[in-house]
């Protein structure tokens, strides 16, 4: 089934597959969520992710990352702030904090996906796709 909203259809998946702890999950590939896997590999809350598939049917396969002897999944929370029918943008001064610096904001800048931090550092504002912890 093909979703409008590729972001939250990616977060819904993940967390599902967390709560159940699959090893790996799969999303269709769009450039938009390639780019927030490369964001959650970087930050540790993912293991890896690779593409399989051609064309119309190209997947992006992410694999979880868990903790502990009981499994306990790295990511507890995925949240989406900006959706399709209430977009948030925020410039680099009121970008939030997300639980005073523990979990991160994933941005869509004019400079590319990346993180709360990176986006304060490089002084760019931009729409606040989702919250991770």
């Amino acid at each position: 089934m093909a979703s409008n909203d590729t972001i939250s259809d990616m977060l819904t998946r993940i967390r599902n597959a967390c709560s159940v702890r699959h090893p790996t999950t799969s999303v269709p590939t769009t450039k938009m969520t390639l780019s927030i896997a490369k964001v959650l590999k970087a930050e540790g809350f993912i293991e890896d992710y690779s593409e399989t598939g051609e064309g119309i049917t190209k997947q992006l396969v992410i694999s979880l990352k868990y903790k502990g002897r009981n499994r306990q999944p790295i990511i507890s929370t995925l949240q989406r702030v900006s959706k399709p029918g209430l977009r948030v943008y925020k410039n680099s001064k009121d970008i939030p904090r997300v639980l005073g610096g523990i979990g991160i904001a994933i941005v869509s800048t004019s400079n590319g996906i990346m993180t709360d931090r990176e986006a304060r550092a490089s002084n760019v504002g931009g729409e606040i796709l989702c919250y991770i912890w």
